[in-house]
């Protein structure tokens, strides 16, 4: 019994030397009948306590040698199959063939309609200026003639930093126009575009960061006229509209002050609805600044004049793309994104 079972062990290991499966269902073969769970090599192990006292120790070394020479066998036969499966996958593929299309991404409408009005007022002059978003009082309300009670300081309106009552997030860009004619002397001719935040979760647009742009042109013998036509050109550059009108307003840094409305039309339902039967849509405040205001920051109110204006950005792009919900603008719904990809 002995000599048979040597026999056996023997012509199982010259098996494994001899086996050269050459794909992947040979390899398989080969992997369960000597590495598998049901091995035929499992069984051997139990023949020990058949073989005589003697010989134990020999038949234990040869039985573990066949062992390892097929789990050695079978790693060296499955990295050869792989690499001929991998030789045959690369000669089959067409270099030429058009790969996987790419998805391109799309600009958020607030930035398409804030960089589109900025060029705009760059082919005038107007050059792009910014500054900090956590601004102190003085830039933000003082410098530009908010009174100390006027309800835009109090804490439902501004976001003031904690433990503070001269740090705040500003409320508008009006600051950067400040800080501009702090640091420069006339002539200026800036576009500040940028995020303002206002605590008003109660009102229509019900978000506590929005975006604004507002301009400055500051220089010797500014006028109402230079207001009015600079105004005019942008209507027609962004909406492509000819008439406008303005109407008296008020706003603490300027003075006199109006608002402008387009004459948008009334050519169908949605017409009639923005401009509540009109025809007439207000886009922006303005205005020429107030002498106070320049004295705040520096200038000779007696030798300098200038104008100011300023926009929602959010309220742009509703009118331009006709958006009837403010929030489609900040829930990141990319079908409603997707819209956009092909706007500059």
């Amino acid at each position: 019994m002995s000599a048979e079972i040597f026999d056996k062990v023997k012509g199982l290991l010259k098996e494994i030397q001899d086996a050269a499966p050459d794909n992947t269902d040979a390899l398989e073969q080969f992997r369960i009948r000597f590495v598998g769970a049901k091995n035929v090599l499992k069984p051997l192990f139990g023949e020990i306590r058949n073989i005589s006292n003697e010989r134990k120790k020999e038949f234990g070394q040869l039985v573990n040698q066949v062992k390892q020479e097929a789990e050695a066998k079978f790693n060296q036969l499955k990295a050869q199959v792989e690499a001929k499966a991998e030789e045959a996958d690369a000669g089959a593929l067409d270099l030429t063939a058009p790969g996987e299309p790419l998805e391109l991404g799309a600009r958020h409408p607030v930035s398409i309609v804030m960089n589109r009005i900025v060029k705009i007022f760059e082919r005038i002059g107007f050059v792009v200026a910014e500054e900090r978003e956590i601004e102190d009082d003085w830039h933000n309300f003082t410098a530009m003639n908010t009174p100390e009670d006027h309800p835009a300081r109090d804490m439902q309106d501004t976001y003031y930093l904690q433990d503070s009552t001269k740090m705040l997030l500003r409320t508008h860009t009006s600051s950067v126009q400040a800080r501009t004619m702090e640091n420069n002397q006339p002539p200026i001719r800036i576009i500040a575009p940028g995020r303002v935040y206002r605590n008003e979760t109660i009102s229509a647009r019900s978000h506590c960061q929005f975006h604004q742009v507002e301009g400055l042109y500051i220089a010797e013998n500014v006028s109402f006229a230079d207001l009015k036509q600079t105004l005019l050109y942008f209507a027609k550059e962004m909406y492509g509209k000819t008439k406008i009108r303005l109407r008296p307003s008020y706003f603490p840094f300027t003075e006199p002050s109006a608002e402008m409305d387009i004459y948008w039309g009334l050519e169908n339902e949605t017409d009639y609805r923005i401009t509540k039967g009109t025809g007439w849509l207000e886009i922006l405040g303005c205005g020429m600044v107030d002498p106070q205001v320049l004295e705040n920051c520096g200038i000779d109110p007696e030798k300098y004049s200038g104008f100011a204006f300023g926009m929602g950005i959010e309220r742009q792009a509703m009118m331009l793309y006709k958006i009837n919900d403010i929030r489609l603008l900040f829930e990141n719904d990319v079908r409603f994104l997707n819209q956009f990809s092909s706007a500059y």
